[in-house]
């Protein structure tokens, strides 16, 4: 186990910004990960557990502690039962290469989400969605560490209390090491339209939002109780934070340094490959205080901010 000190963070984030951690390690296996907190607990260290780095902002001031980058990237797949299998990947593991196992293995469910990137271990943590699938739809259980007792555990999909956003990982008390999915067994027939089905939904995708130097949705959508407004005709209340956005006309000009608001998606922060993460910061802000002047309601990310000493958006 390799533990390296002051490395640069801004090549293993999506925005292409930031500074560097401390400390940094990529386990390739359980005991390295073990060991590395057992590090991290006897120097006294914070941790931050980094995938691909699609949904966060590192501070430009780096990580002062140790930045795990798991490299458990496992996957094979046994029989649940006549019409499923069970597929255990590492956390390390692409949710791309992920796919592309299922497909290549005859099994269905996980294409529902091509094109989103991020790892087994970083998708679980927010329990990725698109339109009205949830991973936490497939996951049947978890391999997870205790990041104080360095116990290794194996729990179901209850553990996790997944929501909108959310998994009980969010409290950093745990981290994921394995997730195993439960998906349809298909005939050849029936993946190769899962196939094409995977390639329309990257196409759509890449036509609605930017593909790189960007963390995806900054802004998360707002909870029923903290919006007034409702859809037309309905008494559904409008929760997406892109609407209020798209109202206020900033797409594609609303910019801060080398920052500026998606011309494809409102809710999408763009670096425009020369922004600083205090460029970006300075921009969402902005955003806020433009929503929370116009409709009296202040948006919150979605986007993980990491090695910030102070938290630098504006609060509910």
């Amino acid at each position: 186990m390799e533990i390296k000190s002051n490395i640069n963070l801004s090549d293993k984030n999506w925005f292409k910004t930031g500074g560097t951690a401390k400390y940094y390690i990529a386990p390739k296996n359980n005991d390295d990960f073990k060991n590395a907190l057992l590090y991290a607990k006897n120097n006294n260290l914070d941790i931050f557990v980094i995938g691909k780095g699609a949904n966060i902002l590192i501070s430009d001031d780096g990580f002062d502690g140790l930045v795990i980058n798991p490299k458990i990237n496992s996957a094979y797949h046994e029989e649940y039962d006549e019409k499923h299998s069970v597929v255990h990947a590492g956390a390390g593991l692409s949710l791309q290469d992920l796919i592309s196992y299922c497909l290549d293995n005859n099994l269905l469910g996980l294409e529902e989400f091509s094109g989103i990137p991020g790892t087994i271990g970083g998708s679980t943590y927010i329990n990725i969605h698109y339109f009205s699938f949830y991973l936490s739809h497939f996951l049947i259980n978890g391999t997870i560490i205790n990041k104080k007792t360095l116990k290794i555990e194996t729990v179901d999909n209850q553990w996790f209390n997944f929501g909108y956003d959310q998994s009980k990982l969010l409290q950093k008390e745990h981290y994921l090491l394995q997730a195993s999915f439960k998906l349809k067994k298909a005939n050849i027939e029936q993946t190769a339209y899962a196939r094409g089905r995977r390639e329309e939904i990257i196409k759509h995708r890449n036509a609605r939002y930017p593909n790189s130097h960007t963390c995806g949705s900054f802004f998360r959508n707002f909870f029923d109780h903290e919006v007034t407004q409702t859809i037309a005709d309905t008494n559904k209340k409008m929760i997406y934070v892109a609407y209020y956005l798209d109202k206020l006309g900033i797409k594609g000009c609303l910019k801060k340094g080398g920052a500026i608001v998606s011309h494809k998606h409102a809710n999408m922060i763009v670096n425009q490959k020369n922004a600083t993460s205090h460029d970006i910061i300075d921009l969402a802000k902005e955003m806020q205080l433009l929503v929370k002047e116009h409709f009296s309601i202040t948006p919150q990310p979605e986007c993980q901010l990491v090695g910030f000493k102070n938290y630098p958006l504006l609060q509910c």
